[in-house]
């Protein structure tokens, strides 16, 4: 039971597995598990995801790896958008990409694969530079190619959009057909500075570069948005497309930059890469967890991870994010009395059939007719 945030003295009942409960299935001997519920979200709407009522596929798998998890969810979600999907072209297999390579290059971890351009980290080129807007910072670049025709408007409307974002603004310069540079930037820029530029992003006559300078996470967010803006207004988005990614190696431990403690990034009960090892002798802001995301046109469709399985590997993780060893055997005393009985390995994920702006109305409607219904598989 769960207390209702806008209704008070009123509680939901969850008909889908809360995570502590389809694990207990896997180590209790059911080989696999599937459930597909009407669920309940209590919290206010966003642009691509339904309040309230949503239905969602809940899988469970023992004795898996990530892949193992990967193929047949992948192949379910090609065959529901296929089918459901309008017509529209479906992208498989789904690319894997690494949570800090999406960051870099997409500026974010929902990146929109329709956005046919990528940004680049320069902040090298400009490490010593005199050129204060950018020394001493994070910088990405964006090269957008075919912009010759464009007229200036094109990159004031760009720099309006970067602005309603939190930027001050959005250097950028363009590429004249003998090469030089052109734009509000091109005169602080060294010939050092452009011959790496031209050499690192691939530039040519007719293409232009935006910048954006800052912190890693403030660049990432911009930039990340103009990216597709960009792509949008220069011709280099597709339409009509289903555009599937993974998620993976996401960090298991992020600090909190206001009191410096380190917490769970994604999920807690996910098994680290390197196990117990890599707990006891890595910085905790380098490991990786076995996590992922399911993306689709930039929205996250479903996370989930391999699950830990040992108990030594479950304590270790939650007292390097503060829980010491009586809160954790208090708090997960079945988990933890299962585990040490035996346990598999095992992990799964949830995709949600409307918490996506991807689906068709026919698909969400047909989600709407479907009776819940849970089946599970016991090993023998």
């Amino acid at each position: 039971m769960v207390p209702s945030r806008l209704n008070p003295g009123k509680f939901y009942a969850l008909p889908q597995a809360p995570q502590q409960f389809k694990q207990l299935l896997m180590i209790s001997g059911f080989d696999r598990y599937f459930q597909i519920a009407p669920c309940f979200r209590d919290e206010d709407a966003r642009a691509d995801r339904s309040p309230g009522e949503f239905y969602q596929l809940d899988v469970e798998m023992s004795f898996v790896e990530q892949e193992d998890v990967f193929q047949p969810i992948e192949k379910l979600m090609t065959e529901l958008f296929t089918e459901f999907g309008g017509g529209q072209e479906v992208t498989s297999p789904f690319p894997r990409i690494p949570f800090r390579e999406s960051m870099l290059k997409y500026g974010s971890d929902k990146p929109d694969l329709r956005a046919k351009l990528e940004l680049t980290d320069i902040t090298d080129v400009f490490e010593g530079s005199e050129f204060k807007a950018f020394a001493g910072k994070h910088v990405r670049a964006l090269p957008v190619p075919d912009v010759s025709a464009q007229p200036r408007k094109f990159f004031d409307q760009l720099g309006d959009f970067a602005v309603t974002l939190g930027a001050k603004g959005l250097a950028w310069v363009r590429v004249t057909e003998d090469g030089s540079l052109t734009g509000p930037i091109a005169k602080f820029l060294t010939e050092e500075n452009i011959a790496e530029l031209t050499k690192r992003l691939s530039l040519a006559p007719g293409h232009a570069v935006f910048f954006g300078a800052g912190e890693f996470e403030e660049v990432s967010k911009i930039m990340g948005a103009v990216r597709v803006e960009a792509a949008k207004r220069a011709g280099h988005f597709e339409e009509g497309v289903f555009r599937f990614c993974w998620i993976v190696d996401f960090p298991m431990y992020e600090k909190d930059e206001e009191t410096g403690k380190i917490d769970f990034s994604h999920n807690p009960f996910s098994m680290p890469q390197g196990g117990l090892e890599a707990l006891e002798t890595q910085d905790p802001l380098d490991i990786l967890g076995w996590q992922y995301d399911i993306v689709c046109n930039g929205v996250e469709l479903s996370s989930g991870a391999i699950r830990n399985h040992e108990p030594d590997i479950m304590l270790k993780a939650f007292e390097i994010a503060g829980y010491d060893r009586d809160t954790v055997e208090e708090q997960f005393a079945g988990m933890l009395r299962a585990f040490r009985f035996g346990a598999p390995p095992h992990g799964g994920s949830p995709p949600a059939s409307t918490a996506s702006s991807c689906c068709s109305r026919r698909s969400r409607t047909s989600a709407r007719r479907s009776r819940s219904r849970s089946t599970a598989t016991r090993r023998t």
